[in-house]
């Protein structure tokens, strides 16, 4: 008999006979958010078009939570052209139900909450305090259409923010863009100085108050480098 004997292996601890060791699990990528998850999908990832709100009111001090948010959107010459109108009473939401597209009254009416979106065609009458630096800028928009162009763009990108802000104060927003702005303006701001150009449903949703979400372009298709 041979004095060789093979040698006996060990198992390693806690393996299973037979099994196939798995390999070790991918680090996780890299975050350079500088919020973190929850606040991404509050804001974001999460945060859907509201339809249908509970009857769950809006107080004046979470409106004003979303104004010390919004406030600091970036505007041009920090002109801050957007006028924000609540609607409150229902005397003047059933005024407002009337120049809606058909399709939006009934989101609007479930809504404890209704802003209207306008721009000031006067914003320029503040440039002198909105921006010290520049004590004759204001002088720049004495031509109408000026002034139209700079509020209409402007305030579109304030009122992205400020559907940002109804998110972070933990509720739901429902942009409506389907209304007459001339019934609305004659309606709201008969003297003319305002230009409505959003209604927002504000409120918290309700359980069926939102739709699946709908798919989204890749950063390929989005994204192009020259």
């Amino acid at each position: 008999m041979s004095p060789y004997q093979p040698e006996t292996l060990t198992a390693m601890p806690n393996a299973v006979a037979g099994a196939t060791l798995a390999a070790p699990a991918p680090a996780p990528a890299p975050s350079f958010l500088a919020i973190d998850d929850h606040a991404a999908d509050a804001l974001f990832r999460e945060a859907h078009t509201a339809y249908r709100f509970t009857d769950e009111p809006v107080s004046d001090e979470q409106v004003r939570a979303i104004h010390d948010l919004v406030k600091w959107a970036p505007t041009a010459q920090n002109g801050q052209p957007m006028r924000v109108t609540l609607v409150r009473s229902e005397a003047a939401r059933e005024r407002l139900l009337g120049h809606l597209a058909p399709g939006n009254r009934a989101k609007a009416s479930s809504a404890p909450l209704i802003a209207i979106l306008s721009y000031d065609r006067d914003f320029h009458e503040h440039l002198p305090a909105l921006l010290p630096q520049s004590p004759a800028a204001a002088q720049g928009f004495a031509d109408e259409s000026a002034r139209h162009a700079f509020g209409s763009f402007n305030g579109a990108l304030q009122a992205a923010y400020f559907m940002l802000g109804v998110r972070a104060v933990g509720l739901a927003a429902g942009p409506m863009g389907g209304f007459s702005r001339q019934g609305v303006d004659a309606d709201f701001f008969p003297d003319g100085r305002q230009r409505s150009f959003l209604v927002v449903n504000i409120g918290q949703p309700a359980s069926d108050g939102m739709f699946p979400r709908n798919p989204r372009l890749s950063y390929e298709q989005v994204v192009s480098v020259v």
